[in-house]
């Protein structure tokens, strides 16, 4: 009770007394004086009488209106208390714990419709010791609450058990219900839920005065009950946003394209991780600003086509080679398309940018190799600048092949047939050299020259690779013969040196040109001036590295030139069974 209420009571309670002592010393002092022949004036014991009547009356106004405010203060305080919370069973369980508080009910439920169903289920069920209630404890009687639900308005048993209206409940006759209220909860105009209390021991516990506070109370707690909800939900839908922009996060993130987006005014508004890598300009100094004064190295000579894009509502693609200040010069393709939404209306635009930098790099590098190497080998390729072609010094295996009898030949055809006929051989012998994955170094007239194990065609097994394309080319030069007419039938001479030599391109800027440089090129064509037609003659060096695979047959060199040491040659015979 507060404070001043409380002195106000006891004020009066302490008038009332001094009155009634007043009386019984008057009255006894008017028996008294009757006996003298005097009388107390008329009317003041009747005064007393009156004024003890009023402040007895004062006094009984002032503890209802008292009690009046205790329950006002504590409807204040209780929907505060409600109000503070936007857990949705925080806020249930406080609302029926100060419900069965403020009515002195024994138990206190709260049954709320079911958004996807409409039917209404328990979803808080407490006792007077704040516990609470299991399924098996919920006696609620369902017909007092469709009361209350149809009617909109507090429904109230002062003894159940003894109420013609609820003589049918098995709730109420198993529980021996005596006092029952229930209060609809109404939310702008609709009943979202019934709250329901009641007390199996008292009688007449809910009288009109409790019936309009947990009316009021029911309304705030409506209302605290849909913002709970309402919160809940907005959760829910505020995590499936943030886990759905977590996943397009994570999916332009691991976009190999860069992505950037703008709004209408052509502020930038997504910026991912492969447009900071391409462009080199972080997300921090992207986002919030216009493209071209982000990048003005490529949007700004640009901006008509960008404008277009919303203006005519079309998809632009172009190709730029730009000079970016943290990369220098790339290849860059631009993909730009308006954002619309779901009526059409533009937005923004889209920028989809591909960094073509390498790929051109790659396409360089294809196109000074592809007169090297054949088609099947050009995958395994990726970049210029691991090839070492400025130079490179490894062992190789060199094939020299020569046509006997050329000029002898070439003085008996006229020039247009003789250059279909040698182009059949060389034809023939470059097929047998790109079968072993061999590089094609040159043609010299009727001869040619490949090479294996070099940067562009590392091999292991480069000696016997030579070997086998040498081998080759003799059979396929034999098949050649069945086609051509006896007069136009030549062999090949060739030789094969393995060794270590000097490998690159040379020549001037303009015209370049890959080959070796060293002994095993300079040996292998000796070796072929040493064989015969239709023969392959193989260096010791070549040999040593092929004898567990060929036959092969040493022979004295014919020719040795400046070459001191060569003592000993080998002809191969054919491949170990």
């Amino acid at each position: 009770m507060p404070e001043p209420t409380h002195s106000l009571q006891n004020a009066l309670t302490h008038l009332v007394k001094q009155i009634n002592d007043i009386e019984g010393t008057l009255r006894a002092q008017h028996n008294v004086l009757r006996q003298r022949g005097m009388t107390l004036p008329t009317g003041v014991l009747d005064n007393l009488v009156y004024m003890r009547s009023d402040l007895e009356a004062l006094t009984n106004s002032v503890v209802t209106e008292s009690t009046e405010v205790e329950r006002l203060q504590a409807l204040a305080k209780t929907t505060e208390l409600i109000n503070s919370s936007l857990d949705p069973d925080e806020v249930l369980t406080e609302v029926v714990d100060q419900a069965i508080a403020l009515t002195g009910a024994e138990r206190g439920y709260i049954m709320l419709r079911s958004a996807q169903t409409g039917e209404m289920a328990f979803r808080v069920a407490r006792n007077f010791n704040r516990q609470t209630l299991h399924e098996g404890q919920l006696t609620a009687s369902e017909t007092i609450m469709n009361q209350a639900i149809a009617s909109r308005r507090p429904v109230v048993s002062e003894d159940a058990m003894l109420d013609e209206r609820f003589d049918s409940s098995m709730s109420i006759i198993m529980r021996a219900t005596r006092s029952v209220i229930c209060v609809p909860l109404i939310f702008k105009d609709e009943i979202t839920g019934v709250l329901y209390a009641d007390n199996q021991r008292r009688t007449n516990l809910f009288g009109e005065d409790e019936q309009s506070l947990l009316m009021a109370f029911a309304n705030q707690a409506a209302i605290a009950i849909e913002n709970a909800r309402l919160f809940a939900r907005a959760k829910v839908a505020l995590d499936e946003v943030t886990e759905m922009k977590d996943f397009l996060d994570n999916v332009l993130a691991s976009i190999a394209s860069g992505v950037i987006t703008t709004d209408i005014n052509d502020k930038i508004i997504i910026y991912n991780a492969a447009a900071e890598r391409i462009l080199g300009v972080p997300s921090e100094q992207a986002i919030g600003q216009s493209l071209v004064s982000v990048m003005p190295e490529i949007f700004a000579s640009f901006a008509e086509i960008t404008q277009s894009v919303q203006v005519e509502n079309r998809e632009q693609v172009i190709e730029i080679e730009p000079v970016l200040p943290n990369r220098g010069a790339v290849n860059l393709s631009l993909k730009l398309a308006p954002l619309q939404d779901e009526n059409d209306m533009i937005y923004g635009t889209a920028v989809v940018v591909d960094d073509l930098t390498e790929i051109k790099k790659r396409d360089a590098t294809l196109n000074v190799v592809r007169t090297y190497l054949p088609q099947r080998l050009l995958t395994t390729i990726e970049s210029i600048d691991s090839l070492g072609l400025s130079g490179d010094e490894r062992e190789i295996s060199v094939i020299f092949a020569d046509v006997r009898g050329f000029t002898t030949f070439s003085e008996q055809l006229a020039p247009e047939r003789l250059m279909e006929v040698i182009s059949k051989y060389l034809t023939v012998s470059s097929d047998a050299i790109e079968l072993h994955d061999g590089v094609i170094d040159k043609y010299m007239g009727d001869a040619i020259v490949g090479l294996f194990n070099t940067q562009l065609n590392p091999q292991a097994d480069h000696a016997v690779r030579a070997v086998r394309a040498a081998l080759s080319m003799a059979y396929d030069v034999r098949a050649l013969h069945e086609i051509l007419p006896p007069e136009e039938r030549l062999l090949y001479g060739i030789g094969v040196d393995s060794g270590m030599a000097m490998l690159g391109n040379v020549g001037s800027p303009s015209r370049k040109e890959f080959t070796a440089i060293g002994q095993p090129f300079n040996f292998s064509k000796l070796l072929q001036e040493n064989a015969d037609g239709g023969e392959t003659i193989i260096s010791q060096t070549t040999y040593d590295l092929v004898k567990h695979v060929f036959e092969a047959e040493p022979l004295t060199p014919r020719k040795v030139k400046d070459y001191a040491g060569f003592q000993v040659m080998y002809r191969v015979t054919g491949i170990k069974r």
